[in-house]
Formats: structure tokens, C-alpha cells, sequence
């Protein structure tokens, strides 16, 4: 497949990298002919340098035969306007754009041929709000995916001293739960991967991933360590985009306090938010943490555009005694740094966005993609077509599946029952499968296996 990736930032130069390593014909525009050099000594990958809008600019990156325009430049008005210039002078099937602005994605009008010719756009801020809700939904919990429109969900917990299943087999978790169904889909055990049987023992540290029906998340939850209490208290460094959605959405369930540097962003904030406290100050403000009492504070968010501000500020909000701490990093180096230590759970806006953009990428049979720990790893939700005769799943049993190296099934969706994955289970077609890979490079074997019907971009 031919695409055309315009902009050359975290989020476009890791998206090359997932492309191009999937043997696709990769062509990034940017302006920075630094940045673009750089891509190319580590990729196999061309590059335009230029103003990614101009349509001389998107004729020399090929646009006139590409399949795919990937608009994901700094500029909500730069991957507009591209979008419109692909469509209208190159008539670019496919064309998929990264807008921040809810004064733009708020106006569905606003998109279609008849207009600006967008067929999917992707808000960075409104996915990292979705992805702290369900985090604050479930406490404890490093990551929390939805698959089959939320019936099914993919969580990452850290297993501690004192979880009935550590120091146990995998196989006994029956025997704890009788009459709740799940599977542990991998185990990371000191940033290693581990495939997981009957016969896995559960080590405090590890980090399983399991996968359950929605209603039996929390139980499974409770085997693998201590529940945590339901948050209540909840601080936010940090009034922009993400800070500001963020407060709108759950100040309604939890007692919300937004601090916000800017005097003139503090009132608007206020006028914006009905239950919400803003406070004007800085969230490394020792005196103004104290004042607010975060050694009561369930939650500290920093969710400021500022990586080395998050990180200083959730370090004395977790040294001053916040319970748990989640900071926004953008600089994947940082995120290994960080994660783990005094700060509980370090978000990635480029990998969940990247997860997104891959889910229409690879569009077809494939219905859901989630980039897993920062990208090492992915989960995909992918149905089922064909018969017996013309398939190589429909029809078997999990068992008798030959699935990649790495490769698990967590769970079977069949209409509206979720079936977790046990080797008698038969696939039929339609049924939509979640997989979970430990090495993203087996995706083209998993191409294979689900070839009938299979539309891989």
C-alpha cells in the first residue's frame, strides 16, 4: 500500500516506523529536512521536504497513485487544507487527519466530500481523556482497553504481595472464581514477555494483561492484588485541552480541583466548568499543595504541555503523599524513564493516538488496534469471515488454530455474548477475535491466518 505521511513529529515519525516495518510504501513530507534525514538513516522510507499543503509539495510525494494521505502535522488548518488539496487535484481515496480543536471536530457538517474531504479525523486530546476515564474507573489499573464497543475490556494491573493468584498457577484462578471467566492474554515479568499457560506462576511485580467481560473486570481485579479504593479526590495540573475535557467529564463523579498558571485561562475555566475548583498557581507549588491538602488527594494528573514541569510536579505531589499519580509525557524516552517508580502511570498521547490511526490503516477485517506497553506490544480485534472450506480459523477449535509465535487469543464476541478464549471453543463467521501480540513484527503471519476476506493496509 502507498502512503503519504504528512508531518514528521513523534506522532508521524513512529507511525512511519510501524508502516514501513509492515512493508508498506512509506513517503513522510515535513518541513525539517533534519528530522527527515534522520527517519530516512533508520527507515526504509522516502521523504519530500516542503510545506505538506502544496500541491507541487504532494505531486512529488506521489500523491497522484497513493492509497492513503496521513495528515498529522503540528497544524489542525495545514491537514485540512492537505486533505482537501489530495482530494481534489489527486482524488486520494483515503484521507485521514489529526485535528485538536473541538471548535473544528464539534461541527460534523464540516466534514465530507461536499466539504473538506476528510474521511477520518483523530483528536489527540479527546482519546487521551477516554483513555484517563476508564483509569479512573477502574483504580489500580496501568491500562484499560475496550474491544466489541465496550462488552469485552483488556487490563494491565501490576500483581502485588498479598493477590490471592500470586505465588499460584494461572490454572487455579478457577478455582478462586468459579463463576467468573477470564484469560491472562501475557505476563511482562522485568520488561520481558512471557506467553502464558496453566502452568505460569504469578510473581508479585509482573505485569499481567487479562481480558474479561466489562461487568467482571473489578473481580478479576481483586485476585491479582489489593482493590484499591473508588477515587474520590481529584487534582488536575494543567488547564488546556486535555486538562479542560477532562474536568468536564468526570466533575460530575469526583470532587475536582484544576490548577492552571494562566490568569485569564483560570476564568475561563471557571465560566466553562460547573463543579470543578480552579485554582490559579503553580501545580510545583510546594505552599499551594499543601494548602489543597494532597496528602488527601486520591488522583494528581499533570496534564500540562510541559514534560519536565509533569514530572517535577507529579514528584512532589507523590513525595507530599498524593495515592497515585499520573503524568502526560510526550518524549517516549522520558516515559521509560519514569514509569514504575514514584510515578504510577506515565501516558503517552503519540501511542494512543498511533493505536487509533492504525485501527483505520488497517481497515477491513481488522476493527480495533491498541498500542500496549508504549508500543512494544499490540492488541487487535479482528472478525472472522469465510467457512470451513475457504478459512483457516472459521470452523476450528482454538486449539487447533496455528497461531504465530507470540500470538494469544483472549476472547471470542459472538453477537452480543463474550466467550473467553478455551481450547474447545469453535470459531464461527463473524465472530470478532481479540489477539493480543507480544512481537508486533508476527502481524503479517496474522495477516495470513485471517486471509479470507482479509483487507490488510
Amino acid at each position: 500500500m502507498k502512503i503519504i505521511i504528512l508531518g514528521a513529529g513523534q506522532v508521524g515519525g513512529t507511525l512511519a516506523a510501524n508502516l514501513a516495518s509492515e512493508h508498506n510504501d512509506i513517503t513522510v513530507v515535513d518541513r525539517d529536512v533534519d528530522r527527515l534525514r534522520e527517519l530516512q538513516d533508520r527507515l526504509d522510507i522516502g521523504t519530500v521536504c516542503g510545506a505538506a499543503s502544496h500541491p507541487d509539495v504532494l505531486a512529488q510525494a506521489g500523491a497522484e497513485d497513493a492509497d492513503l494521505l496521513i495528515a498529522v502535522t503540528s497544524s489542525d488548518e495545514v491537514n485540512m487544507v492537505a486533505c482537501q488539496v489530495a482530494y481534489c487535484l489527486f482524488r486520494t481515496p483515503t484521507k485521514i487527519s489529526r485535528i485538536r480543536s473541538s471548535a473544528y471536530t464539534s461541527q460534523e457538517k464540516l466534514f465530507g466530500n461536499e466539504a473538506i474531504p476528510i474521511d477520518v479525523f483523530i483528536s489527540p486530546e479527546e482519546l487521551v481523556c477516554r483513555y484517563i476515564k476508564r483509569l479512573l474507573q477502574y483504580p489500580g489499573s496501568l491500562q484499560v482497553l475496550d474491544f466489541a464497543d465496550g462488552k469485552v475490556q483488556l487490563v494491565a494491573v501490576k500483581a502485588y504481595y498479598g493477590g490471592p493468584l500470586v505465588g499460584n498457577e494461572l490454572a487455579t484462578i478457577r478455582d478462586h472464581m468459579p463463576t467468573v471467566d477470564t484469560r491472562v492474554a501475557a505476563i511482562f515479568r522485568r520488561g520481558n514477555a512471557i506467553v502464558p499457560t496453566g502452568n505460569t506462576v504469578v510473581e508479585a511485580g509482573d505485569e499481567v494483561f487479562f481480558i474479561a467481560a466489562r461487568k467482571n473486570v473489578m473481580p478479576v481485579m481483586g485476585e491479582l492484588r489489593r482493590l484499591d479504593t473508588r477515587y474520590k479526590r481529584i487534582i488536575i495540573a494543567g488547564g488546556g485541552n486535555i486538562g479542560e475535557r477532562l474536568a468536564k467529564a468526570v466533575e460530575s463523579r469526583y470532587n475536582v480541583k484544576i490548577i492552571e498558571r494562566d490568569y485569564q485561562r483560570c476564568r475561563t475555566l471557571s465560566e466553562q466548568l460547573r463543579h470543578a475548583i480552579v485554582l490559579h498557581g503553580s501545580a510545583s507549588d510546594h505552599e499551594l499543595l499543601a494548602q489543597e491538602n494532597i496528602d488527601d488527594i486520591d488522583v494528581f494528573l499533570a496534564l500540562t504541555n510541559d514534560d519536565e514541569a509533569n514530572i517535577m510536579s507529579s514528584l512532589l505531589a507523590k513525595r507530599m503523599g498524593a495515592k497515585k499519580v499520573i503524568t502526560l509525557i510526550t518524549n517516549p524516552a522520558y516515559v521509560e524513564l519514569v514509569q514504575g517508580g514514584e510515578i504510577d502511570i506515565a501516558i503517552s498521547p503519540q501511542q494512543i493516538t498511533i493505536g487509533s490511526l492504525l485501527t483505520h490503516v488497517r481497515r477491513g477485517d481488522i476493527y480495533n488496534v491498541h498500542s500496549l506497553r508504549r508500543g512494544a506490544a499490540e492488541a487487535l480485534e479482528i472478525i472472522a469471515h469465510g467457512d470451513e472450506r475457504s478459512s483457516k480459523v472459521v470452523g476450528k477449535r482454538l486449539d487447533e488454530i496455528d497461531l504465530p509465535d507470540g500470538v494469544t487469543i483472549g476472547a471470542l464476541v459472538r453477537g452480543d455474548e463474550v466467550l473467553i478464549a478455551h481450547s474447545h471453543l469453535t470459531v464461527a463467521s463473524e465472530d470478532h477475535l481479540i489477539l493480543f501480540l507480544v512481537d508486533k513484527s508476527k502481524i503479517k503471519s496474522v495477516e495470513k491466518l485471517f486471509s479470507v476476506g482479509f483487507t490488510f493496509f
